[in-house]
């Protein structure tokens, strides 16, 4: 069984806030003493980052959640809550989150770089916080928030700078064995390769060297871009390639003739995704060692390939790994500029709605109006007016008449519910 996942779904489960305490002060010779009740400690978030250390999603295929620590609860004599440990979660170099829909909430394509998946929730605020010239002994504090909760689908692009692509059989898990430490299983059958086989190519003496990363992309057919042959999954570790090598095989016994094996690459390809065909690419002959010298020859003179190699001899692989150097030292200065924040915040919405259900009920959606009536206690005169007070100041009145409210209507806000007065 293959250990190489690159499609996989990840539950996330921020922590939750701890509760604010209600609490006054019991001191010896201290006669009805003030609010003295802490905070909740907030919830710990859940980060995805991108790591070298792991190589493909196969550990969250059968073990998807992840969950973040809750925050303890405020206490007496202004004790605050403990904030919830986070949680990092290493994902590939490359992954690309998608949310319900399908649209892509972040591309993790740099080591290093960090996503906020789920925001913990904020500790509730302890009856200090309430303390004022009207409330001189608050009896009521704030539950904390519950944090934030997502599935999310993780798909893998590998960051390679040259993709090796052709039919299969083609030779290019040899090629990859020979010009790098990369050590894929080899076969002289079509689909000896079923997963990306990556190797670093060293180019170059101790004083002047570079290096760079091929990729052993499993071989494309004819209806790749439209799935056939798992095509998408094998198509989609392309799109990061700096520079494109395609081999051509010449022999009597590939599939098709050489031509018309570039033909249908270079359309797949493009049915794909059209930017690919404008890539730096080299178009090489592989397998000379056991093809026809004048059809090799023939290719060359007509334009069809740039160069004929041979993995098993060696002949031309010099000559090649210098042309790919060429081509990914301009991929990368491209690439160079305008280059990505490593940290990748999403913006919590401090703002409301209103929404009319089909059975006329009013709900107030919304992270203030949420934790405005999110409090411990909620019977109290005083708690209730409060409520009111801080609703108003956030426009919760005007917005609900605008949207048509009258007296009596009900009003959902977080799972309470009352009628609306236009007094509020």
């Amino acid at each position: 069984m293959s250990t190489f996942v690159d499609g996989a779904q990840i539950h996330v489960k921020a922590g939750n806030g701890g509760a604010g305490s209600v609490s006054f002060r019991r001191e010896a010779h201290v006669d009805k003493g003030g609010p003295d009740g802490g905070d909740g400690g907030n919830g710990g978030d859940i980060w995805l980052l991108a790591s070298t250390n792991v190589s493909s999603l196969l550990r969250f295929r059968d073990f998807p959640h992840r969950a973040a620590e809750n925050g303890s609860h405020g206490a007496g004599k202004k004790k605050h809550g403990i904030t919830g440990k986070g949680l990092i979660v290493e994902v590939p170099v490359g992954t690309v989150v998608k949310g319900p829909e399908d649209n892509v909430v972040a591309d993790l394509d740099e080591a290093g770089k960090k996503w906020l998946a789920a925001k913990g929730g904020q500790g509730g605020r302890g009856n200090t916080r309430f303390l004022s010239n009207s409330k001189r002994a608050p009896s009521f504090a704030e539950q904390g928030e519950v944090g934030e909760e997502f599935w999310y689908d993780l798909e893998l692009k590998l960051a390679a700078d040259v993709a090796i692509i052709g039919f299969p059989n083609v030779g290019k898990s040899t090629l990859i064995s020979v010009i790098s430490a990369a050590k894929p299983k080899i076969a002289d059958y079509p689909f000896t390769t079923l997963v990306p086989n990556l190797g670093v190519v060293h180019v170059g003496d101790r004083q002047d060297f570079s290096e760079f990363i091929v990729a052993d992309i499993p071989g494309l057919i004819e209806g790749a871009s439209e799935g056939k042959g798992l095509g998408h999954e094998f198509l989609r570790h392309i799109e990061r390639a700096k520079a494109l090598l395609v081999l051509i095989d010449p022999s009597s016994d590939a599939p098709l003739a050489p031509e018309a094996q570039l033909t249908v690459l270079m359309a797949e390809l493009g049915a794909y995704m059209a930017d690919l065909l404008d890539r730096p690419r080299l178009t090489v002959i592989s397998k000379m060692d056991s093809a026809d010298p004048s059809v090799i020859d023939e290719l060359l003179s007509q334009g069809t390939a740039s160069m004929a190699i041979s993995s098993a001899t060696g002949q031309g692989i010099r000559q090649l790994l210098s042309e790919l150097e060429v081509l990914v030292r301009a991929g990368r200065k491209v690439e160079e500029v305008g280059e990505d924040e490593i940290v990748i915040h999403r913006p919590m919405p401090q703002n409301f709605q209103v929404v009319r259900d089909s059975d006329g009920v009013f709900r107030v959606i919304g992270r203030s109006v949420e934790r405005t009536v999110a409090i411990s206690s909620i019977t109290t005169p005083e708690a209730i007016d409060y409520i009111q007070s801080r609703l108003k100041k956030l426009g919760v009145d005007r917005a609900l008449k605008r949207s048509g409210a009258r007296e009596g209507d009900e009003v959902r806000i977080a799972g309470f519910s009352f009628d609306y007065q236009e007094s509020i």
